[in-house]
């Protein structure tokens, strides 16, 4: 799940049938944890989880019912995990619809009633630490604990950090770049195994899907809920630009904020490439990809999954190039933090699991083998936090068990682009600038310097406001 936007994919609610699922794989129905106190074990940080201590460790965002492969390679995971640690008790805990939520993850870390390890996007450490809510693990990130830990990348690894200290893994990690329909972008002429690199070039090719008709449009845009104002900071970035600069201010109202304003205008205005619908939110882009009536939009690439397992897409279809620009890209992720107040033995256990589950390479979620015959996707560029020997094994099997086309995505792995976190403040920020983009693709007679001006006050007055 996106560290920007908290999307809600078209998951059924859980049902009487997932208590069931729940029992099955070791879960508590009183949630108590006092009545498993951890046993035996050493307090030495640095010394790997003995396999005879006891413990229980409550884990949030257990796939749900309505998942049935998910939720299977999770109760096979736990029981090849218990072959090494048979006295670490897992209760994993669904959610209903989303894993995190957030309006109850704030209930939940106000109240203190987080599970032992839970669920968080890279963003919301800062909410995290103000609330004393994780654990610092540092010394117990080691070598021994996690073999493959120096493989994974350090850029990914520091947005769970604060002050140099660790407050938890990382399960998944995206950075954005152009989302292709290939299908549309053969019959306009264009070669799809070359994504536009400049903006100049996507709205060149914009025009060509656009004279297909049909209703098809050649580009895609947000501009609501703060949808808008994330692909406004996507687009900055990749112009080499910010939105929120190093003295803690608004920093996109100049010429590269313009040209980014001007150049949608002049696509939905002058060039009629965008469609006449605005006003768009994250899952209407993806819809009119799927059906095949538009070429372009700025995405991460489990936004392929999503069309082809809810709206029946194919892979086939859909390709990636790195995002116009190129200086830099919006880049987030998730990962596990551990209650803070934890004991060593709940850590280490926390640890040991997530190393097994989330972070070794042919096992847990990088058992491609096992996703491919479960009907999951496999060949996604993403996650994608390996470096090294690491990287070019999971490389190595993933490419041996790819369920599409892993060549669609090669402009975009041949040509990287250096992730960057989101501006302070995101969501309020993203909220001031969708009046920016709403406006632009809605008012045919925008001024775009004023918009920019307007946003950077209002932004200035978020941001001020600490």
């Amino acid at each position: 799940m996106r560290t920007n936007i908290r999307r809600t994919t078209a998951t059924a609610l859980v049902s009487a049938l997932a208590v069931t699922a729940l029992a099955a794989c070791g879960t508590s129905s009183s949630g108590d944890d006092t009545k498993n106190q951890p046993s035996g074990g050493s307090t030495d940080a640095s010394a790997p989880l003995d396999p005879k201590t006891k413990v229980t460790l409550s884990i949030d965002c257990m796939p749900p019912a309505a998942k049935a492969a998910e939720l299977k390679q999770w109760k096979e995971d736990v029981a090849e995990f218990n072959k090494t640690y048979p006295n670490v008790t897992i209760d994993g805990r669904s959610t209903p619809g989303q894993c995190l939520e957030p309006p109850r993850f704030t209930a939940m870390l106000k109240a203190k009633s987080q599970p032992d390890v839970f669920y968080a996007y890279f963003t919301d450490l800062k909410q995290v630490l103000d609330n004393d809510g994780a654990e610092d693990i540092s010394a117990y990130v080691t070598a021994q604990s996690i073999p493959g830990f120096g493989d994974i990348d350090k850029n990914v690894v520091n947005t769970l950090k604060q002050d140099g200290k660790l407050y938890g893994l990382p399960t998944s990690n995206y950075t954005m770049g152009l989302l292709i329909n290939r299908k549309l972008f053969q019959q306009a002429g264009l070669n799809p195994d070359q994504p536009p690199r400049t903006w100049d070039e996507v709205r060149a090719a914009a025009k060509k899907i656009a004279a297909l008709g049909n209703g098809t449009a050649g580009y895609g845009e947000y501009s609501v809920e703060n949808t808008g104002g994330w692909h406004f900071t996507a687009a900055m970035y990749g112009m080499g630009g910010d939105v929120v600069g190093a003295d803690g201010k608004a920093a996109f109202n100049n010429p590269t904020g313009k040209q980014i304003v001007d150049n949608l205008h002049a696509m939905r205005w002058e060039d009629d490439s965008m469609g006449k619908t605005q006003l768009l939110k994250w899952g209407d882009l993806q819809k009119q990809m799927a059906s095949d009536k538009l070429g372009m939009f700025l995405a991460a690439p489990d936004d392929i999954t999503y069309m082809v397992q809810q709206l029946s897409g194919k892979y086939e279809n859909f390709g990636m190039g790195p995002i116009p620009g190129g200086a830099a890209t919006l880049a987030g992720g998730n990962g596990y933090m551990i209650k803070k107040g934890s004991s060593p033995d709940k850590v280490k256990a926390a640890i040991a699991w997530l190393n097994f589950k989330t972070l070794a390479v042919g096992k847990g979620q990088f058992k491609y083998d096992r996703s491919k015959a479960d009907g999951l996707p496999v060949g996604l560029p993403q996650p994608a936090f390996f470096t090294g020997a690491s990287k070019a094994k999971d490389d190595e099997l993933k490419a041996a068990n790819a369920t599409m086309p892993v060549v669609n995505f090669k402009p975009f792995l041949d040509n990287p682009v250096a992730g960057k976190a989101e501006p302070a403040k995101a969501q309020e920020v993203y909220k001031v600038l969708d009046k920016v983009m709403s406006a632009v693709l809605t008012n045919k007679d925008a001024d775009s310097a004023q918009l920019l001006a307007e946003a950077e006050k209002a932004v200035n007055q978020v941001l001020a406001n600490q």
